[in-house]
């Protein structure tokens, strides 16, 4: 914790426009940290979308806390209409998950949880610098996690992540958390971790976020690329561009597919690599984790998602090469 970090994080900080950024082990300590230094009530149960990483609820379970898993929608991100009837007396917080670099409609999770007095709290690990009605991802709730595993859009060399928050109380909390409870005085007044961001690694982050305005505008004009050669498949389902209200900065190209299986052998036979996004599931299809929930939506996005290449060393050709594999499968079938 050297001049490294804190210089990061003092960048990262202006940029969001947030008082308070803390380097952290990675994205999934992120959200557990500022989920301890919330103070929820143990047990109390957390909405959040069935469409994440198990890394999301892991932290929910780990800060002492049960997951209760949402429907997604069009987007792929949580659904506000599916939110309220999951509300129970036991209810403490809403953790929507910012997804494929895209915010969810942030105004109408607030307004269920201003309602129903829960806190909201933000997995933004693959939405660093994307926007809702012009607010950054991981600004609207108590705290926003962000993850710079080596596949984000800042990435550094390994693991790393970061808490987002103008709450001071939260911050020197989680601060303490952070450096196994320690206070700057070096005395130990509570149970911490040991999820210090490393400096060398902030000194890596620091130096590729000078140059991230750029790693956006690439990844948006390269998923523009993506929509304008495929929007005429009526086979593909493409993520959304932006609208009045979203600045998406395309962590991911998701797509959903017909035949998604086939398309993906026909691809790898063309040395075009793709991925299902968490192997292919989505949480509520994991049984011995007992998270089980009628998620429609998400049931059918399984059989169908599909990410394609996105990252800044392609070139448009790339793209282009990429959609004419795509429409020559679909002409075969």
């Amino acid at each position: 914790m050297q001049d490294d970090l804190t210089s990061f994080e003092e960048e990262l900080a202006k940029y969001l426009n947030v008082k308070h950024v803390i380097g952290v082990a990675d994205g999934t300590m992120a959200i557990l940290l500022g989920l301890k230094a919330m103070n929820l009530t143990p047990g109390g149960e957390v909405i959040l979308p069935s469409h994440t990483f198990v890394a999301t609820a892991a932290a929910v379970k780990h800060a002492g806390l049960k997951p209760v898993l949402a429907d997604c929608k069009e987007d792929h991100l949580l659904d506000h209409n599916d939110i309220e009837h999951r509300i129970t007396e036991k209810t403490v917080a809403i953790l929507p998950v910012q997804l494929n670099g895209r915010t969810c409609e942030m105004d109408k999770i607030q307004e269920i949880a201003s309602k129903n007095s829960l806190k909201v709290a933000e997995d933004s690990c693959q939405a660093l610098g994307s926007k809702f009605k012009d607010q950054f991802a991981g600004t609207f709730g108590s705290f926003g996690a962000l993850s710079f595993y080596p596949s984000k859009t800042l990435g550094c060399f390994g693991d790393g992540g970061a808490i987002i928050t103008s709450d001071s109380e939260l911050y020197s909390k989680i601060i303490q958390l952070r450096d196994h409870g320690r206070g700057k005085n070096g005395l130990v007044t509570k149970w911490g971790f040991n999820s210090r961001l490393d400096n060398i690694q902030a000194a890596i982050l620091k130096a590729k976020f000078s140059n991230y305005e750029f790693t956006i505008q690439t990844r948006r004009s390269l998923a523009k690329h993506y929509i304008r050669l495929l929007s005429d498949i009526s086979e593909i389902v493409l993520p959304p561009l932006d609208d009045l209200y979203h600045f998406d900065v395309f962590q991911n190209f998701e797509i959903r597919a017909k035949n998604r299986d086939d398309l993906v052998d026909y691809l790898i036979e063309n040395e075009i690599g793709t991925l299902k996004q968490w192997g292919g599931f989505c949480l509520h299809q994991f049984p011995d984790l007992n998270m089980n929930s009628d998620t429609p939506f998400c049931e059918e996005l399984t059989k169908n998602f599909l990410m394609l290449p996105l990252n800044t060393t392609l070139t448009m050709e790339d793209i282009e090469h990429v959609c004419k594999t795509i429409k020559n499968f679909y002409k075969k079938t």
